[in-house]
């Protein structure tokens, strides 16, 4: 591939999470060690992003479900980065032809019901030409999968032990864009929606007994914790986030690896004093109303023409006051706990999710061989299994706090 004329091209590169890409590149992207292009379906609209970020790129254009042009796009690129949802409708021919071309390949998806099909048609092939397809590179789920991986490491690095369960806890400001609504909303229509529930969703195999299933179960209910001090309540991103954090560890396991035995993982998000309860208890039943609503179709069609449509997202102010922080604890098999933290300023939809996946992609370019499993490993990977340490380092140094210690309190 060093004979491509690009490093990276960013598709979906007009739309508005595409656009915050495009500037995110132009910042930080080291001209020197990265070429680099943007695409999509509409030249206009890129040559517009392109003039109003102010850099000198290559334009390319094609639609993402016209396999040819798409594959004239990766053919010519090292690696492709998305943000053009819903991966659903759009996805299909870049992974195709990502997979065909042997082209590393991110993006900011949250549909696990496609991210399994992803792994029934590629897994093999992408494996053996050592391809590494990774989805769920924005806020969904690189907190998450993530800083378990760094837990769970500390905890068998520094401390000599094996994890037993990893507890993350979200807590965040910020607004959401049309385009990752328009992704959810359609994730209902997918004929897959029903495998939502599946714990184990994107796990290699999908055997698991009938204990291990009821071990890590969805949390459904608000509840106090004595570790935290205050109450928590089930995480509406859990869904997505447990699943690839959970693939992360039969990953690492079939590879020799394992986290430890019996490893469990659940998400959370936890609440401040005064009246935690009471927020704990009406988030936790506004979100129940709310996945009600997705699963009925009249009634989401009436809602869906009252929130914010693709292409538009929150102001600036919101985007830049916005902020995340996740607060993980991981209890090892013999006891010993240790705190993780990563948090950052900037809306987590947004500026969050921007960063993820550009220095996800700049990770794929510029670090390749110091990559978890060197330079050979590929196949439908996660962020913790296709990037690991190197994204966590790279986050720090582009300003994001990333931290574990076992005297840690967050």
């Amino acid at each position: 591939m060093t004979d491509r004329p690009y490093d990276v091209v960013l598709y979906g590169a007009s739309g508005f999470v595409g656009k915050q890409t495009v500037q995110y590149f132009a910042d930080h992207a080291p001209p020197e060690q990265v070429r680099w292009a943007i695409a999509g379906r509409n030249r206009q609209k890129l040559e517009a992003v392109r003039d109003e970020v102010g850099v000198t790129v290559d334009v390319l254009v094609a639609d993402g479900q016209d396999q040819p042009t798409i594959d004239a796009i990766v053919a010519q690129t090292r690696v492709i980065l998305t943000t053009a949802g819903p991966f659903a409708l759009y996805g299909d021919a870049l992974v195709d032809a990502c997979v065909r071309f042997q082209t590393h390949y991110v993006d900011i998806t949250g549909e696990t019901p496609w991210v399994r099909t992803l792994i029934d048609r590629y897994q093999t092939q992408a494996a053996a030409d050592g391809t590494r397809i990774i989805p769920c590179c924005g806020f969904d789920s690189v907190p998450s999968d993530l800083g378990t991986y760094l837990v769970v490491r500390y905890l068998q690095r520094e401390l000599g032990g094996l994890c037993q369960q990893v507890s993350a806890c979200f807590q965040g400001y910020g607004g959401f864009n049309g385009g990752t609504l328009a992704s959810v909303f359609n994730l209902y229509d997918l004929p897959g929606a029903a495998q939502l529930g599946d714990p184990f969703l994107l796990n290699p195999t999908r055997n698991h007994a009938q204990a291990e299933i009821d071990r890590n179960r969805d949390p459904q209910t608000p509840f106090f914790d004595s570790t935290l001090n205050t109450w928590l309540a089930p995480f509406f991103m859990g869904v997505v986030n447990t699943r690839i954090v959970r693939r992360s560890s039969a990953l690492y396991e079939e590879w020799q690896e394992p986290y430890g035995p019996d490893f469990t993982y659940q998400e959370y998000l936890k609440f401040d004093e005064p009246l935690a309860w009471l927020k704990a208890t009406g988030v936790t039943a506004g979100s129940a109303l709310f996945t009600g609503i997705l699963q009925q179709p009249p009634v989401r069609s009436l809602l869906q023409p009252m929130l914010p449509q693709p292409g538009s997202g929150p102001s600036e102010q919101t985007m830049n006051a916005g902020w995340f922080s996740c607060e993980l604890v991981g209890t090892a098999v013999d006891g010993h706990q240790v705190r993780g933290l990563i948090r950052d300023q900037g809306d987590p939809g947004n500026r969050a999710t921007v960063k993820f996946v550009s220095e996800s992609a700049l990770s794929l370019v510029l670090h390749l061989d110091e990559l978890p499993g060197g330079r050979g490993r590929g196949g439908i990977l996660t962020p913790a299994t296709g990037l690991g340490d190197v994204l966590a380092e790279r986050l720090r140094q582009a300003g994001m706090t990333i931290t574990v210690n076992p005297s840690f309190i967050g």
